[in-house]
């Protein structure tokens, strides 16, 4: 137990304040440790942070970066009308991940190449060529949400 008079700050938190300006014996005196005349020797002789006299700061030197979009865009899985003549009847993005063509959803159909048969093909999205396509076959498309 300690008693109030003996409570002491912890060892080397407290600290003397410096004297500028008190005579040359005190190693301060003269010229306060600020060197000699310029800007810093002033009184509110200070820089802004980043400036650099004048020169093009390295801020606006290096290129702008930051915020883009493509980390959070939806990336479609793409398939294409030839690769939609290999099947038949119904066509889902499951049949579709069945069948080797696709990986990940969501389904993107595309109008490069030609269809021949009557599909009904279920897709997350379509392109207009590929639905002209798939109807002018006797197909027909549904959106999937």
């Amino acid at each position: 137990m300690s008693l109030l008079s003996q409570l002491a700050p912890a060892e080397g938190s407290k600290h003397y304040q410096k004297r500028l300006g008190r005579g040359r014996g005190s190693g301060l005196g003269q010229t306060a440790g600020k060197g000699h005349k310029g800007q810093l020797a002033r009184s509110g002789g200070k820089v802004r942070r980043g400036f650099e006299g004048g020169q093009t700061p390295l801020m606006r030197r290096l290129p702008k970066f930051g915020f883009n979009n493509t980390n959070f865009e939806t990336k479609y899985s793409v398939v294409n009308l030839h690769q939609l003549e290999a099947l038949s009847g119904e066509v889902t993005p499951e049949t579709l991940k069945a069948a080797g063509i696709v990986h990940r959803f969501p389904v993107k159909i595309l109008g490069r190449g030609k269809l021949t048969k009557k599909l009904t093909v279920q897709a997350h999205k379509f392109s207009d060529t590929a639905k002209a396509a798939i109807e002018a076959a006797g197909g027909k498309t549904e959106v999937i949400k």
